[in-house]
C-alpha cells in the first residue's frame, strides 16, 4: 500500500528538494519555459498550478503566500499583473510538458515545462498581430513612391528654394517700405529728408556756379582824395560848438554867487 507517500523524495533531503522547487518555480514564471528531467517536470507542475491559482486571486494574502516560495519580487509582481487576464477563464492545466528524449550521458528522460496562454487570450493576440501587420504594409505601400515622383520630389526642393529666395527678398522689400512709411507718419524722418535734399541742393549749385575771382582794387587819384576832404567837417565848427557850452557854465557860476552875497551882508 502507498499511503502517505504523496511527495516525491528525489533522493534528496527536504531542506534541498523544497530550494530547488523554489529555484524552478522561479525560472518558469521568469522564463515562461524551462528544460528539466521528466520526474521534476511532474512535480514542478504541481507547484506551478498552486501559485497561479493564488495570483488569480490577488489579495494581499494571496501575495504574501507566493512571495513565501517565490523569493524574486519581480517575478511575484509579473505573475499577479497577467494571471487574471491569462488564466481568467481556465481552472487547471496551468502549464505543458513535452517530451524532449533522454539524455546523452546518463539516459536520464528529459521534458521542457512550459507556461500555457488560454485560448481567448491568443484569438486577441492574433487578431492584434494581424492587424498591426495590415497597417505596416499599407503603411509601407504607402511610403513608396514611384521613379516619376521621386524625379519630382528630388527636384521640388531645388525649386523651393528658388521660390524661398524670391519670397524672402520681396519680404525685405516691403518690411523696408512699411518702416519708411511709418517713419513719414511721424515726421521726423521728413525733416531728416528735407536736410538730406538742402544739403543736396545746395552742394549741387555749388557744383553749377562757376567760382569767380574778386576785382583788384584800384588806386585812388588825387581828385577822390579831395572830395574825401571836403566832405570831413572842419575843426573850426566844433570850436564854435564848444563855446555856448562854456558860456553857460560861466553864467550859472555867477548866479549863485549873485545868490550868497545878500546873506553875507
Amino acid at each position: 500500500m502507498r499511503h502517505r507517500k504523496a511527495v516525491l523524495k528525489l533522493n534528496k533531503t527536504p531542506s534541498h528538494r523544497k530550494a530547488m522547487f523554489r529555484n524552478m518555480v522561479t525560472s518558469l514564471f521568469k522564463y515562461e519555459k524551462i528544460q528539466t528531467t521528466e520526474a521534476k517536470a511532474k512535480e514542478l507542475r504541481r507547484w506551478a498550478d498552486h501559485l497561479i491559482t493564488l495570483a488569480k486571486r490577488g489579495d494581499l494574502h494571496a501575495r504574501r503566500q507566493v512571495l513565501a516560495i517565490v523569493r524574486e519580487k519581480d517575478v511575484v509582481h509579473k505573475l499577479f499583473e497577467h494571471a487574471a487576464e491569462r488564466y481568467g477563464s481556465v481552472s487547471g492545466g496551468y502549464t505543458r510538458i513535452v517530451k524532449l528524449g533522454h539524455r546523452p550521458g546518463d539516459a536520464a528522460p528529459v521534458s521542457l515545462v512550459e507556461l500555457i496562454y488560454s485560448q481567448d487570450t491568443k484569438k486577441k493576440t492574433k487578431k492584434k498581430k494581424a492587424k498591426s501587420d495590415a497597417a505596416s504594409r499599407k503603411g509601407a505601400v504607402a511610403s513608396k513612391p514611384a521613379a516619376g515622383d521621386e524625379k519630382r520630389e528630388s527636384a521640388k526642393p531645388k525649386a523651393a528654394k528658388a521660390d524661398k529666395k524670391e519670397e524672402a527678398k520681396v519680404n525685405t522689400e516691403k518690411a523696408s517700405e512699411k518702416k519708411t512709411k511709418a517713419k513719414t507718419k511721424d515726421g521726423k524722418p521728413e525733416s531728416a529728408a528735407k536736410t538730406v535734399s538742402k544739403k543736396e541742393a545746395a552742394g549741387d549749385e555749388s557744383k553749377e556756379k562757376p567760382v569767380t575771382k574778386a576785382a583788384p582794387k584800384k588806386k585812388k587819384s588825387a581828385e577822390d582824395i579831395a572830395a574825401a576832404d571836403a566832405k570831413e567837417p572842419k575843426p573850426e565848427k566844433k570850436a564854435k560848438a564848444a563855446a555856448p557850452a562854456e558860456d553857460a557854465d560861466d553864467t550859472e557860476k555867477k548866479k549863485a554867487s549873485a545868490k550868497k552875497a545878500p546873506k553875507d551882508k
